[in-house]
């Protein structure tokens, strides 16, 4: 259950305009978040830390199709394009794991590499499917800053709904190489996890 906080931010006064017309989207642990209109959204942060990391990362994919369009950064919020579509897991829940679906998720992990994100990783509940399968990117964080060379979240996540062997064995079929050092660096984490719940 998410935590009630009091939110503060000082809006501009066109920023303040399109407030008035906010429609209330969903809160999580780091911000708040409001439709806006003209297909927009702003996300209020408690911490001015978070605000300038998912800013600082949404600026520099400005121009990537896997990422929403940043507008405006202010010191406790931004104003970005409205992500609308189903969150990853509970689309595949919903609709299966296609091949198509597998190769996506791959695009989009080549272009966290060409992007230069050092965390090489997203959690299944910051990837929202759109139409015809397209992938975008809500809540990024610590690209630039944390390392994690394969994506390790993201298949927990997969793992949890029962869908991780089928995107290894999708990957495969897409690059054999990619595909062993994921799954072996995966068994890794896993075997340290359980290690570290029995000590």
């Amino acid at each position: 259950m998410k935590k009630n906080f009091a939110y503060s931010a000082d809006f501009d006064e066109n920023t303040e305009k399109l407030f008035r017309e906010a429609v209330y989207l969903g809160q999580g642990h780091n911000g708040i978040v409001y439709k806006l209109p003209d297909k927009k959204a702003i996300k209020i942060f408690l911490k001015k830390k978070v605000c300038n990391d998912e800013g600082s990362i949404l600026s520099r994919t400005n121009g990537s199709k896997y990422f929403p369009r940043l507008y405006k950064k202010g010191k406790l919020y931004v104003v970005r394009d409205l992500v609308e579509g189903n969150r990853l897991d509970k689309y595949i829940r919903h609709n299966g794991l296609s091949c198509e679906l597998i190769e996506n998720i791959f695009e989009l992990l080549l272009e966290f590499e060409r992007l230069k994100f050092k965390r090489l990783d997203i959690r299944c509940k910051d990837i929202y499917v759109i139409d015809n399968g397209r992938l975008m990117i809500i809540d990024p964080k610590k690209a630039y800053t944390r390392n994690v060379d394969y994506p390790r979240h993201l298949m927990k996540g997969l793992s949890k709904i029962g869908e991780l062997e089928r995107f290894f064995a999708g990957i495969k079929n897409i690059d054999s190489k990619k595909a062993v050092i994921w799954e072996l660096k995966f068994k890794r984490y896993c075997e340290k996890a359980k290690l570290a719940d029995l000590q």
